[in-house]
């Protein structure tokens, strides 16, 4: 195995234990969600799913690093025809172990197909939960700038006096809503909904999610060399995409098939490189 790639076969709860204090930069996960795959992970009920988690986050908090960030891939599921509260009440819960919830993204998910039931649509979105040790941590914004758009030349061309000094922010050095600090600029700070498509080809795993899932949160929150832990590593997107971008990387997972498939994939990296 590549030096800077660590896999583990196991419960994370045990072998995020050998992993040392304040060594990951990024933890980017998603765990099975309440009641689900229960053919692989056994499923966790949804009263049951904050007492199943914190002693896995408590882990967590001990192994990222100070400016470190960890962002949770996770949904509320519907049961007896409303949305539990497991995902909010494991918000307070981390809270309360000390984690900072620090900001939330949404994942547009493009390319769902359509669905009905009698008393809602399906769902097109998922939550990206980020949580940190600390309110200042290692965040490298312009590596997400995007381009600014074709509004840009009307809306840019034609500012108002409100646009020109208002709301400027209070916070740091950005720009807030005065507009005019955007003239001249091609690229601009996307917002915290990320549109992308689902995996369709699923990598031999029953809830993968696209590369350019974790490729964003990696460019935003990592520089190379930097550790990523991903303690559900599933099918390796995220730990296979940090490796592939100069990152050092940890996976777990109590599948072995998994674990295997993992390891293979790395293998088969290397021997790209001889």
């Amino acid at each position: 195995m590549l030096d800077s790639v660590q896999i583990f076969e196991g419960d994370c709860k045990k072998q995020l234990q050998v992993i040392e204090d304040d060594s990951v930069h990024l933890i980017f996960t998603s765990p099975p969600y309440a009641d689900q795959r229960k053919n692989t992970y056994g499923g966790i009920h949804p009263d049951d799913y904050v007492d199943w988690f914190l002693p896995i986050s408590k882990q967590l908090l001990r192994v990222l690093h100070p400016q470190g960030t960890f962002i949770l891939n996770i949904k509320e599921r519907v049961v007896n025809g409303e949305r539990h509260t497991y995902v909010l009440d494991l918000i307070k819960a981390l809270r309360e172990q000390n984690w900072l919830w620090t900001e939330e993204f949404m994942w547009h998910k493009k390319n769902s197909y359509p669905g009905k039931w009698p008393n809602r649509f399906r769902d097109s979105w998922e939550r990206l939960l980020q949580f940190n040790k600390n309110k200042k941590f290692n965040m490298y914004q312009e590596t997400v700038m995007i381009p600014i758009g074709d509004w840009a030349k009307s809306r840019l061309n034609n500012l108002s006096d409100t646009d020109k000094h208002r709301d400027e922010s209070k916070v740091g050095s950005g720009f807030g809503k005065n507009v005019s600090n955007w003239v001249g600029r091609d690229k601009v700070y996307p917002t915290n909904v990320i549109h992308l498509a689902t995996e369709t080809g699923n990598r031999k795993h029953s809830a993968a999610f696209p590369k350019a899932l974790p490729e964003w949160f990696i460019k935003l929150f990592t520089q190379s060399g930097d550790r990523v832990l991903d303690p559900f590593m599933g099918s390796g997107t995220t730990i296979l995409t940090a490796y592939e971008m100069g990152r050092e990387v940890i996976g777990i997972d109590i599948m072995p098939e998994y674990v295997q498939m993992v390891e293979a994939e790395f293998t088969n990296f290397q021997k790209r490189l001889l």
